[in-house]
């Protein structure tokens, strides 16, 4: 019997769906028995499961509060089997906050939350201004200028280390 994997995410522009999707493909190449699930669709046990990946984005500092919730009601069920844990944020695009241990918004979740996974990752997201709405897109580039990232309205980069993806799967 193949070992099953749970991949559950929560994502506001679409790339932590993106980076999950490329996970699931590299699990399924190995012949891997693995299903992902948006935070708001999954009904699943987590004892269906043999190992859980939980990613959640970042907007405004703060992951996913459904993730979170989930995490914590969860937490005695998510301690019972492998867990992995990866977030996605543009701060991860600079080299000195793209590990779990720099990169300050995961620092800042694992300080708030009574939870520790098997594996932790942090992945660079992707900016795209013409994505956001208005308001989003003036805060996004206020703090792209405040931390001297891009801020021309134009401006579509994508920031994930598909490299790092693939070994993290």
């Amino acid at each position: 019997m193949s070992e099953r994997i749970g991949i559950l995410h929560a994502t506001v522009d679409g790339q932590t769906t993106k980076i999950c999707n490329e996970i699931v493909k590299t699990l399924k190449e190995k012949n891997v028995d693995v299903q992902l699930f948006s935070i708001d669709t999954f009904t699943s046990n987590i004892s269906d499961f043999d190992k859980l990946v939980i990613a959640s984005s970042i907007r405004y500092g703060v992951h996913d509060k459904e993730i979170i919730a989930f995490i914590n009601k969860n937490k005695a069920e998510l301690d019972t089997i492998k867990t992995a844990f990866f977030s996605v944020n543009l701060v991860a695009r600079k080299p000195e906050k793209s590990t779990p241990e720099t990169n300050p918004y995961v620092v800042k979740f694992f300080k708030t939350i009574d939870w520790k996974p098997t594996i932790t990752e942090v992945f660079a997201g992707m900016l795209d201004y013409k994505k956001y709405k208005p308001f989003d897109r003036i805060m996004i580039q206020f703090i792209m200028w405040i931390t001297k990232g891009p801020t021309d309205k134009n401006t579509k980069i994508e920031y994930t280390n598909w490299e790092k993806v693939k070994t993290f799967a």
